[in-house]
């Protein structure tokens, strides 16, 4: 059973998760050969000011 975890920065639409979570279960069907059943795929919304990058975080760009 895959399990597939996706992090992403706050702000997308409930659309473009759905066409993510599409993409990856058909990615994986096709990869490794599971079944769509079997894959689930978790998204991990973050806000801009929990991450940081060259000494700055998100929030301030």
């Amino acid at each position: 059973m895959p399990i597939v975890q996706v992090e992403l920065l706050e702000g997308r639409t409930i659309e473009q998760k759905r066409d993510l979570v599409e993409k990856v279960t058909q990615a994986i069907v096709e990869s490794v050969g599971s079944p769509a059943e079997n894959v689930t795929v978790i998204i991990r919304d973050m806000p801009k000011e929990n991450l940081g990058k060259a000494g700055k975080l998100e929030c301030d760009k």
